[in-house]
């Protein structure tokens, strides 16, 4: 199991620049790993449902994924955006969950309950599959942040539904009055546990900063610790530690109060290796029998599932004003992944009746979705590719005097001349950039900060040259940025 983990952390950090710039999914790299070592490969490893590994596994992943979605919400940008977060997150996600319930039971035959438990997994997109799409610079703004709303809140629509419809499965034996007590645990008890420790974890962490400070590389971890104790402390008052995570990432948000980036980005690079490590897990066995389970009823549900998503979002839409072509990127791509396989595996963990064939049918949906909208970030990456082409052609037809020889790669300047201008290999401050602006040197000051500290930003780097930190070469080549000055960073 241990290597396991190694694999899927060197193999992730080995791929992620190769699927970054072909827009091949990464989660079907680490399926196809688990299939390597499960009972159809190597035979290794076989993570069936009931395993203990998976279980855990599968629980600190949703934890996460919660918890990551909330915490790196930019509130802002939700109520300037509040239409289009209503339409995707109301209209949209229900819609769907409700089309593709209503099918579940004309189709599979499904009671009520089973049917909405399917269709609220069914209708979750994967935060992780639509990564790679959010990251694409040609994505129009409306469209990514439609997607980028909908991965990070939908969930929280479709998990209470999910929860509701187990218990109506599993009727509790106090009877109304035990149905009182599960409301109050659900809508009360577990946003409360999230809440409060959301607010002492963040009133904490500023306590220590002011007294003795706190060093940057524990910070980045402090998030994980803050959805486990969320988790824990719902738990223990016989809530939900799904909906107490939520509750306590989103309150960390609420508060505004200035997180390194660290803090999230190790949160989220943590919470996407769990979801890696997730998928290869399912991938050993269980993924693939949606295939070999497959018959004629779920495999004419899962293609009218898929394409009961833009039936709900192409109307849903409508009041936001996007274009056609916007409107149906989004109402499209709707990927269904690893955030459709937890919530259908909490039915699983409870030991539903009828839960097992519902596994089945999300993972022959989720297969299908990999396949087909994984092909989407490919297409956006060869038209990135043909209109820079283009605009260089254009470059060159109105700048003749442009040669091949400009483009060459930049010579290597020895460390010890960097040192020996700058005083320090790693850092300059102010006066010392000043001082060789002043002098009369080449300098080319970049602003390279994170895309959430520059959204959020009060300020601008007077003569910045704006650089992307997960693009820098793209944005060097693209903006025609020479290569012969002294170039200094900013990325506070």
């Amino acid at each position: 199991m241990l290597a396991l983990v190694g694999a899927v952390i060197v193999v992730s950090a080995l791929l992620s620049g190769w699927v970054d710039r072909t827009g091949v999914p990464q989660v079907a790299v680490f399926l196809a790993l688990g299939a390597l070592i499960g009972p159809y490969g190597l035979a290794l490893l076989d993570a069936t449902p009931g395993s203990p590994e998976l279980r855990v596994v599968a629980t600190l992943s949703l934890v996460l994924v919660l918890f990551t979605d909330a915490v790196s919400l930019d509130l802002k940008e939700v109520r300037k955006h509040r239409l289009l977060a209503s339409l995707v997150l109301g209209p949209g996600t229900l819609l769907s969950a409700a089309l593709i319930a209503g099918a579940a039971m004309w189709l599979l035959k499904l009671s009520l309950p089973l049917a909405t438990i399917l269709g609220a997994a069914v209708a979750s997109t994967d935060p992780v599959l639509l990564r790679g799409l959010l990251r694409r610079p040609a994505l129009n703004p409306s469209v990514r942040q439609a997607l980028r709303l909908e991965s990070g809140l939908n969930d929280m629509v479709l998990l209470p539904i999910v929860l509701v419809a187990m218990q109506v499965l599993s009727p509790p034996a106090g009877g109304q009055h035990e149905w009182g007590r599960i409301a109050i645990s659900m809508l009360l008890l577990s946003p409360a546990a999230g809440v409060v420790v959301g607010v002492l974890g963040v009133s904490a962490l500023e306590f220590m900063r002011k007294r003795s400070g706190v060093r940057r590389d524990y910070e980045s971890i402090y998030s994980l610790g803050l959805a486990f104790a969320a988790y824990a402390a719902a738990e223990s008052v016989h809530g939900s530690g799904f909906l107490a995570a939520f509750a306590a990432g989103l309150t960390i948000a609420a508060i505004d109060v200035e997180l390194c980036d660290c803090f999230l980005e190790y949160g989220e690079t943590t919470a996407e290796m769990a979801l890696l490590f997730t998928f290869v897990l399912f991938g050993t066995s269980i993924i693939w029998s949606g295939v070999t389970e497959a018959t004629a009823a779920t495999v004419t549900f899962t293609v009218t599932a898929l394409l009961l998503r833009p039936l709900a979002f192409l109307p849903a839409l409508i009041p936001a004003q996007l274009t056609w072509r916007n409107r149906g990127l989004i109402a499209w791509f709707g990927p269904r992944g690893l955030s459709t396989l937890l919530l259908v595996m909490l039915a699983v963990f409870g030991d539903i009746d009828g839960s097992a064939f519902l596994l089945q049918v999300c993972c022959l949906v989720v297969l299908v979705s990999v396949v087909l909208h994984g092909l989407t970030p490919i297409v956006l990456v060869r038209q990135e590719a043909a209109a820079s082409t283009t605009a260089l052609h254009m470059l060159k037809a109105k700048h003749p005097h442009l040669h091949a020889h400009e483009h060459r790669p930049a010579k290597r300047i020895p460390l010890k001349q960097v040192v020996a201008v700058h005083g320090n290999a790693e850092m300059i401050t102010l006066p010392e950039y000043l001082e060789l602006k002043e002098s009369g040197k080449d300098v080319a000051l970049i602003d390279s900060r994170t895309e959430r500290t520059y959204n959020d930003r009060e300020y601008d780097v007077p003569g910045s040259v704006r650089v992307h930190p997960e693009r820098p070469i793209a944005d060097a080549t693209r903006l025609n940025i020479p290569k012969t000055p002294t170039l200094v960073v900013f990325c506070a």
